[in-house]
C-alpha cells in the first residue's frame, strides 16, 4: 500500500502487561516521533486522589480535582518522567497503592472523559504513538494504524514482576498474577474505556515473541499505512 500519511496516529491497544509501553517507546524513539504512555495519566490521577483522600464514589471531589491538577509528561536524558503539580512521581505512579486503583480510577466516566479530551489535544497535528486500551475504537477510532497486543496472564505478570524488580518495587508474583486477572476482567467488562479489539486492528500474540520480533511485525504494519522514515 503507497504510504500517504504524514501525520498520524499509531495506536496501540492491549492486555495489561504485553508490552504495549515498551514497544510504542520504542518505534517513538525510532521514528521520531512523540510517544503519549495514556496509562501513565490515569496512574497520575489516581495518585491525586490518593494524595488528596477522595474515595471512587465520590464524584464532585473528582470532578474538582481533575479541574485543578497540574499533570506533565516529559523525557529527560531519554528518560520518561511524569509529574502531578511539577512533583515528579515517576517511581510513585507505579508502587502498589497506585496499582491496586489505578484500573478502578481509570473506569470513572469523568476521569476517562477529562483524560480522554486531553489526549485528542495533546495528539492534534502530531505524528503520534499512542497506548492504552481504547485508542483504536474510543480515543481514535479513525487512526491510520491499529495494533491490538495479547499475551497469557502467566506470562505478562512474568514480565511485570521483572520490570518492578528494575525499578527497585518489590511486589510478589503471585499478588502481580491476581492483578493481571482483575484487570483483565475489569477492562473487558467496562461501561467505558471497554478493552475490545477494533475490527480494522492488527492483533499479535505476544506470549512466545522477543520484544524485537513483535515490533520487526508492527513496523511492517505501520510502513503500509503512513509515511515513517528511521529517525525521520
Amino acid at each position: 500500500m503507497e504510504n500517504i500519511c504524514k501525520n498520524y496516529v499509531i495506536a496501540i491497544d492491549g492486555e495489561a502487561g504485553t508490552g504495549k509501553s515498551t514497544l510504542a517507546k520504542n518505534i517513538a524513539k525510532k521514528y521520531s516521533i512523540v510517544y503519549m504512555d495514556t496509562g501513565a495519566m490515569y496512574r497520575i490521577v489516581t495518585l491525586a486522589m490518593i494524595y488528596n483522600k477522595i474515595n471512587l464514589d465520590e464524584i464532585d471531589k473528582i470532578e474538582k480535582l481533575l479541574k485543578e491538577i497540574k499533570l506533565e509528561m516529559t523525557n529527560e536524558n531519554g528518560e520518561d518522567k511524569f509529574y502531578l503539580n511539577d512533583e515528579d512521581v515517576s517511581k510513585k505512579i507505579r508502587e502498589k497503592q497506585v496499582n491496586d486503583l489505578v484500573s478502578q480510577v481509570s473506569h470513572i466516566p469523568v476521569v476517562r472523559n477529562s483524560m480522554v479530551d486531553l489526549q485528542r489535544k495533546l495528539a492534534q497535528g502530531k505524528k503520534i504513538v499512542m497506548e492504552g486500551r481504547d485508542i483504536g475504537t474510543n480515543v481514535f477510532p479513525n487512526a491510520e494504524v491499529k495494533i491490538y497486543l495479547v499475551a497469557s496472564a502467566e506470562e505478562r505478570a512474568k514480565r511485570r514482576f521483572e520490570q518492578n524488580k528494575e525499578k527497585g518495587i518489590d511486589i510478589p508474583y503471585e499478588e502481580i498474577l491476581e492483578n493481571v486477572k482483575f484487570r483483565d476482567n475489569n477492562d473487558k467488562s467496562s461501561s467505558v474505556g471497554t478493552l475490545k479489539k477494533a475490527e480494522d486492528a492488527y492483533e499479535i500474540d505476544t506470549t512466545n515473541y522477543t520484544l524485537e520480533e513483535v515490533e520487526n511485525l508492527v513496523v511492517e504494519k505501520i510502513k503500509e499505512r503512513v509515511d515513517i522514515n528511521e529517525n525521520s
